[in-house]
């Protein structure tokens, strides 16, 4: 893409294998980039394509193959030496220091000197003049920690270019981002390659393969299953490739008696800082049997929102009503016990202890009940038999209840999340953004589980950046704006254009 020759070879990869014990994580996988070529990396979670690509950057080593740069076989044996080689990758998760500038998360480890000491004027020049070539909008001077995701995402890009990488790597780059970060990312991808950058993305949405890859390589249990052109290939076609099986993207939606009212918000106020409210005069219900959307630019309030109704953060004024019963003051664990159960958007810090086990994991929110004890201890065999029983209810693909749940892929992971809020038989469930960084045919499962929920009469509030995800599967849209509703739609009744403009703080549209 992007006018240019794609004559020049950079990456070739020869029956590269890569094992952990008796594990195939890569399984004789050959592949080829060139200059201004991006090659999208399609794979259900765990597949292996994260795993081929830390090959690639020096994180880890390959068990055999070899890896040739420009026609020449090397050895990646850390990352400065695929830095040496002008590879970078883009993490997932980002591999920032909170406490540290935009700028010296950008230079740690590769500071450029003058007089003994760090160059800091002829740094911050080099880094604003690439900022401006590929529009990249950065405040160099604030913390990590006061910069918001597609910021963030921005650095780690940075840091890259400032390296001088000309083959990056973009590992689920617009997972965590709002529509609007991503349509600026893609841009910013499509310009780095009519530059002459080799890029490979590994991404689980169709679209933006669709939209900006020449190439697909499909990748399923550490195989490649098959090489195509995006241009010829339709996206359903990509997605059985995928899963080895036709996924439905469709969401069936049975009519559900939706006559009692479970959550209300009465005029909600939440003040998490000094300045104007999170969550600002907010006031919508929920009934049995339906699933109300949450639509809006990240850092409007949505997670103030949830963290107020699920009682992780202190309510200002107004009221939450759970079955005509006031737990505006209630404590997360008494709101735990009244009936609400919370998918919460980061599973990794937030939802999961990576280090325990996958049975303990399930066990989070009701080791304390006698059911699980025994003789005040708790009832190991019992947890572990009832464990194994999810597992198997639900899917959730591991070596063993007692493997640590942070070794599980993330889609795994998310199921074990979605396993124990629902086992629990909550009357609201609360999810936040539960398909972020999920593959496809584990977005069709989270679908399922959370229709079927509508189905047994709970009530869902569903808080998600996918416009496309809302309009599927939600009855109602409420549009935040600023902590504001915009406005609260049936979802027949609006399209994604005008969802978007009262996502800006525009009005409800009229007809």
């Amino acid at each position: 893409m992007g006018g240019i020759s794609l004559a020049e070879t950079m990456v070739e990869m020869k029956h590269i294998t890569k094992r952990f014990g008796n594990f195939v994580a890569n399984d004789d996988i050959s592949l080829t980039i060139k200059k201004g070529e991006i090659v999208a990396l399609l794979g259900e979670n765990g597949a292996g394509k994260s795993t081929l690509m830390s090959l690639l950057s020096g994180l880890k080593k390959p068990s055999s193959g070899e890896i040739l740069i420009k026609n020449k076989v090397v050895s990646l044996a850390s990352p400065r030496q695929a830095t040496q080689q002008g590879i970078g990758m883009v993490h997932q998760h980002f591999m920032l220091i909170d406490d540290f500038t935009v700028l010296e998360n950008i230079i740690l480890g590769d500071e450029k000197t003058k007089y003994g000491m760090i160059d800091r004027m002829g740094t911050r020049k080099t880094i604003t003049d690439l900022a401006e070539k590929y529009h990249l909008q950065l405040d160099l001077d604030k913390k990590v920690s006061d910069i918001s995701v597609g910021m963030q995402q921005r650095t780690e890009i940075m840091k890259t270019l400032y390296r001088d990488a000309e083959i990056l790597i973009f590992d689920e780059p617009t997972a965590a981002l709002t529509p609007q970060e991503i349509e600026s990312l893609l841009v910013i991808i499509k310009r780095l390659a009519s530059e002459g950058k080799a890029i490979f993305l590994i991404t689980h949405k169709l679209s933006e393969i669709k939209e900006i890859a020449d190439t697909c390589i499909v990748v399923r249990a550490g195989k490649v299953i098959g090489t195509v052109k995006v241009s010829e290939t339709s996206t359903y076609m990509m997605a059985e490739m995928m899963v080895g099986r036709q996924i439905s993207f469709a969401a069936e939606k049975v009519p559900t008696n939706q006559m009692r009212t479970v959550l209300e918000l009465k005029r909600l106020v939440v003040q998490a800082s000094k300045a104007v409210p999170s969550v600002n005069d907010v006031s919508f219900k929920i009934a049995t049997g339906e699933i109300l959307g949450i639509a809006g630019v990240d850092g409007n309030g949505q997670s103030e929102l949830m963290e107020a109704i699920s009682g992780l953060r202190k309510v200002s004024s107004g009221n939450i009503m759970l079955n005509d019963r006031d737990i505006t003051k209630f404590k997360p664990r008494k709101t735990t016990q009244a009936g609400i159960s919370n998918i919460p958007e980061d599973r990794q810090n937030v939802g999961l202890i990576l280090p325990m086990s996958v049975s303990d994991n399930l066990i989070l929110q009701d080791y304390y009940l006698s059911k699980n004890q025994s003789k005040g201890l708790l009832n190991k065999s019992k947890i572990h038999r009832d464990g194994q029983k999810l597992m198997s209810d639900f899917d959730i693909r591991a070596d063993s209840i007692l493997e640590p749940v942070g070794s599980l892929s993330g889609g795994n992971q998310q199921k074990v999340i979605i396993t124990r809020e629902i086992s629990r038989n909550p009357d609201l469930l609360i999810a936040a953004n539960p398909m972020r960084g999920l593959d496809v045919g584990a977005i069709e499962y989270v679908h399922k589980q959370i229709l079927k929920q509508r189905e047994n009469e709970k009530a869902i509030l569903l808080v998600s950046f996918e416009l496309d995800e809302l309009l599927r599967l939600s009855d109602r849209i409420a549009v935040i704006h600023q902590g504001k509703i915009m406005g609260i739609v049936k979802t027949g009744d609006v399209t994604k254009q005008e969802l978007g403009f009262m996502m800006a703080g525009q009005p409800i549209p009229t007809h």
